[in-house]
Parts: C-alpha cells; sequence; structure tokens
C-alpha cells in the first residue's frame, strides 16, 4: 500500500509551497487528462491485462529450472535499470542464490572482463534487450559474447534469448533464422515504461522474484490512475505538485529513499523523469526547453553528502522521500547515551530531524509511504510514477513519450560507426 504526506508542502511560505487550495486546483481537470492520455495509445497500463506474456515467462522459466547458474542481462537505461531496481529491492542484498543475475548496461572493457572472470558459459544464460534490436551498444555486447560462447563449442540458441521488438530489428531477424527464443516488447510501450514487461519480468521470475504479485500491486495504483477522484488518484496529485512547484522554481526533483533496498528505483526513476519531461517543443510544435531534473539520493547517506545543498543552497528543489513504515528488524543499539534505541528508531528520528530541517528553512519536501518493501509495493511504485510522468506530460502539454533528443545522438554513432 503506497500512501502521501503532504503536510510540510503546506506548512511553508506560500511562494515555496503548496496550499491545499493550490493542490485542488487542477482536480477538475482529471477526466480532460485522462482523454489525451488514452488518444496517445500507449500501452504502460494495459499490458497488465496481457496474460501472455506472463505465461509464456512461467513456462520458460520451469523448462530451464536449474540449468543456468549466471543470468547475465546485456541491455542499458530502460532495458536495464528495472531488472537492477528489481534485483535490488526484492532479493537479499548480501547473500548470494543461484542464478546469480548480472546486469551489463555499459560497454567498459574493464567491466566486460571482469564479469568474464565469473561466469561459467556453459552455465550461462544471455537476456538480450533491446526494443529497438538495433542499439549498437546491446548488439556490440550480444556479438563478442555470442563469438566466445561459439568458441567454446556451445550451441547459441540454448545460450541467449532476446527481448526485443515483435516484428522488426536485427535481433527479431537472428531469433526468426536461428530459432533463438524471443519474448516481445509490445510495440506502445516504450523503453523507459517496459519494466512490467518482458524486459523486466523475465530476469525477475528466473531469480525467483513473484512477477504475479508485482502485476497485481500495479493493477492497484492503475485503478487509481484511471479515476477521476482527485482525493483517490495519487498519481494525479504527484504530477500536479511537481508541475506546480516547477512554475515556483523547483525544477529539481530528488528522489530520496530512506531505505537502502529502494535506492535503485530512485535510478530507475531518474531516466523516466528526464526522458518524459525534458523536451525542447510543446504540442504546438513551440520552442519551450521545458523539464525536471531529476536527482537521487539515500537517506541516512546523503545527510552526510547533500542536505546542506538542499539547505541552504538554491531553493530550486522539491524533496520526494519514500519512507519505509513496516516494522524492520528490531535490532537494539546498545551503549548510546541516549539509552534504549533500535536501529529502525534511529532512521525514522534521523528521516523526521531532515524533513523538518528542510521545513523550516522553506523547503519543500512530501513523503510517500509504503506498508513494506515487496512485489505489490514495488509494482505500485512503478505504476505511480509512469502514471505521474504521463499525467506531467499532459500539464506541460508536451509528448512524454518520444525522446528526440536520444534518437539524434543515436543515429550520430550508426552513422559514426557507418
Amino acid at each position: 500500500m503506497v500512501k502521501f504526506d503532504l503536510s510540510n508542502l503546506h506548512r511553508i511560505a506560500a511562494e515555496h509551497g503548496l496550499s491545499e487550495e493550490e493542490l485542488s486546483s487542477k482536480k477538475d481537470q482529471i477526466a480532460g487528462y485522462l482523454e489525451k492520455i488514452e488518444a496517445r495509445k500507449q500501452g504502460f497500463y494495459e499490458i497488465l491485462d496481457d496474460n501472455v506474456p506472463i505465461k509464456d515467462i512461467d513456462d520458460f522459466a520451469l523448462e530451464n529450472r536449474g540449468k543456468y547458474n549466471h543470468i547475465v542481462v546485456l541491455g542499458i537505461g530502460g532495458s536495464s535499470l528495472g531488472t537492477i531496481c528489481l534485483q535490488q529491492s526484492l532479493t537479499h542484498l548480501y547473500q548470494k542464490t543461484l542464478p546469480e543475475l548480472y546486469v551489463l548496461d555499459n560497454i567498459d572493457p574493464e567491466m566486460i572482463k571482469e564479469l568474464e572472470d565469473v561466469i561459467d558459459y556453459e552455465k550461462t544464460l544471455f537476456i538480450v534487450v533491446t526494443k529497438s534490436g538495433t542499439t549498437p551498444e546491446i548488439l556490440s555486447q550480444y556479438y563478442y559474447f555470442r563469438k566466445n560462447t561459439e568458441e567454446k563449442g556451445l550451441v547459441p540458441k540454448e545460450h541467449f534469448v532476446f527481448v526485443t521488438d515483435p516484428e522488426k530489428g536485427t535481433l527479431r531477424e537472428i531469433s526468426n533464422s536461428e530459432g533463438i527464443k524471443a519474448f516481445d516488447i509490445p510495440q506502445n510501450v516504450g523503453g523507459r515504461f517496459s519494466v512490467l514487461t518482458p524486459v523486466g519480468l523475465l530476469p525477475a521470475k528466473l531469480i525467483g522474484i513473484d512477477i504475479n504479485r508485482l502485476i497485481s500491486g500495479a493493477k492497484e495504483m492503475r485503478n487509481q490512475f484511471l479515476s477521476e477522484d482527485f482525493t483517490n488518484n495519487l498519481p494525479f496529485q504527484l504530477a500536479v505538485i511537481q508541475y506546480l512547484l516547477g512554475e515556483k522554481g523547483k525544477v529539481m526533483n530528488v528522489m530520496m529513499p530512506y531505505s537502502q533496498k529502494l535506492i535503485r528505483f530512485a535510478d530507475w526513476y531518474r531516466q523516466l523523469l528526464a526522458e518524459s519531461i525534458g523536451k525542447k517543443v510543446n504540442n504546438k510544435g513551440e520552442t519551450v526547453n521545458v523539464g525536471l531534473t531529476p536527482i537521487n539520493a539515500l537517506g541516512v547517506t546523503d545527510q552526510h553528502s547533500q542536505s546542506q545543498l538542499y539547505n541552504e543552497g538554491p531553493n530550486d528543489k522539491l524533496i520526494i522521500f519514500i519512507e519505509n513504515t513496516h516494522p524492520l528488524p528490531d535490532l537494539k543499539i546498545p551503549e548510546l547515551e541516549t539509552g534504549d534505541i533500535t536501529f529502525k528508531k534511529l532512521l525514522n528520528i534521523e528521516l523526521e530531524a531532515t524533513a523538518t530541517s528542510l521545513t523550516k528553512n522553506d523547503r519543500p519536501n512530501l513523503r510517500v509511504q509504503v506498508d513494506s518493501v515487496t512485489e505489490e509495493t514495488l509494482g505500485s511504485l512503478f505504476m505511480l510514477t509512469e502514471g505521474a510522468t504521463a499525467f506531467l506530460g499532459e500539464l506541460y502539454e508536451i509528448d512524454a513519450f518520444d525522446q528526440p533528443g536520444v534518437e539524434l545522438s543515436k543515429d550520430l554513432t550508426r552513422k559514426a560507426l557507418s
């Protein structure tokens, strides 16, 4: 379950915060924004009803149970960040179990070489993820590991699966010609919105995450996203807060979970917000150069590296705390001068102190509260932020689902390589 605590937004000076009246000023426009989102025919919230990929993934996992000790995801950006988040959030932080999951989200040769130092090709499955099927970084990784696989006398189709476009692209062509298993990324789901497709669900399933519970949590939040009742639509509330505070100059959005397990969720969200809302032109073709800059931080760690800036630097930030309200392990701290105290209590005290100091300095901040870190919770958080991002696009009157700035860079890379 996900809730908001917005009280600190109302406690600071009007020029920096939001009154309840300001926050509800857009409530009568929800239906219109939902119509505009639906007209864009983006499938990020509709894919939750498609049971075919789930069954396909379940069948694949069952057929290959115990076959691989290492799962290596070759992906970048939206093809990797969700998987990294799922692994960090929903598996043991330190205990290693088989199969081990590695995500190769860069082409740094040292990273590639050191991965090879720890995997056994005979017991490794490579999941190659690219929606277009033509991403140069991912194809370069694929060709490298495929060559090494073949040189060891192994059959590629037993050690590679693809997650890609259902019809076109290099990976789809290879799949069709060589019989390598391929899972589809729906054509109407952009990469940064694809974590709840086989992009994230396949590796998650293979390391023991309950993907049905992920989808269940996402569906619960989708019900809110589609609601025209402002008080019950958390995605719209979040979007309105970000938009209105952006209009007041709070163009830096800091996501700061007080949970080690959720720091990679902030990493994933960073791409979602940056690529979706940072746009040169609006729906009318006018140059607007809008955007909100995402920053990720970790409580309590970054109290000691960033909070000085947030309290006394430029007042251009909205701080979004994520608080886990579930009773954590009750680990007592011995011999503290304060007496009887646990790590959980200390964590809560430090979150409260950080939020209070920001509020006293007229720095807007809110809390996203989760009652645990589970598959359901993470599914809800994914849909909360994806839905909020879709609403933000309509509030800014831009297309939140394209990325022309990224495409230009990709085109220049391809030209240089050719």
